[in-house]
């Protein structure tokens, strides 16, 4: 039956910035299709996100950890193994955004985005991947943004980042597809969450996303469980090195 191809059903999910927010949805939603769980974020709410995923019958591992550095990229995967076993699906919802105009970035905020967006980003991957290769079978979601196509104003930082997460994608997509590991990610359009706060909270900019927006409204959390799902599950086993836009049409107008 097509829906047995979308059961997680046996196996485990490490899902990062899993607290709030994109993170919180996709842990959830993956929980709800049949898997178990380790959710990792430096921030406050892991517990509520754990104790959400225990409540839906499944077991849900949380992690504490701060992913700017490589090293602790490498300790959330090695600690979900330890813990479970194995690793079948790899999300990488973590993310840093410094807003100014381009002629006044600092290094220091360029360096910091880029290093959480992208840098260890790429060593998570690479942790999982390994795994993930040597035992033939795996699946990596990373999480981009419209910038991975646009270059956008206002957030060099973090469009370099994005745009070099699509690159990045597609070359271990390239490179694990031969193992059975699909590389694959998710682009969310404007998303009604604590990050996109400033753009809501300002009148004039939020009624020019929403008129661009073709459905006319900005998304949510729960508009990408079904992408990760998909993405997640045998159901998208032939696809490989793609990044899914959920953006309520925002790149193709």
């Amino acid at each position: 039956m097509i829906l047995d191809l979308f059961s997680l059903a046996g196996k485990v999910a490490l899902v990062t910035g899993a607290s709030r927010g994109l993170g919180a949805a996709m842990a959830e939603a993956l929980a709800e299709a049949g898997a178990d769980l380790a959710v990792v974020s430096r921030g406050n709410g892991l517990d509520a996100v754990t104790d959400r995923i225990r409540g839906l019958g499944r077991r849900c591992l949380g992690l504490r950890a701060d992913l700017s550095g490589v090293a602790a990229a490498a300790k959330v995967v090695q600690d979900t193994l330890d813990h479970y076993g194995s690793l079948d699906i790899l999300v990488s919802s973590t993310g840093a955004q410094r807003r100014g105009p381009a002629l006044g970035i600092s290094e220091a905020d360029w360096d910091e985005v880029l290093n959480v967006n992208l840098k260890s980003v790429f060593f998570l991957c690479q942790a999982a991947g390994r795994h993930m290769v040597e035992r033939k079978s795996g699946k990596i979601i990373v999480v981009g943004s419209i910038t991975s196509f646009q270059g956008a104003v206002r957030v060099a930082p973090y469009t370099a980042s994005k745009s070099g997460l699509a690159g990045i994608t597609k070359l271990m997509a390239n490179e694990w597809a031969p193992y059975g590991v699909n590389v694959n990610g998710i682009v969310p359009g404007y998303m009604a969450t604590q990050f996109t706060l400033p753009l809501q909270n300002d009148p004039e900019t939020n009624a020019f996303i929403t008129a661009r927006i073709p459905m006319g409204r900005w998304g949510t959390p729960d508009d990408l469980k079904g992408a990760v799902v998909f993405l997640a599950s045998r159901a998208s086993d032939y696809v490989q090195g793609h990044m899914l836009a959920v953006d309520g049409g925002w790149l193709g107008r």
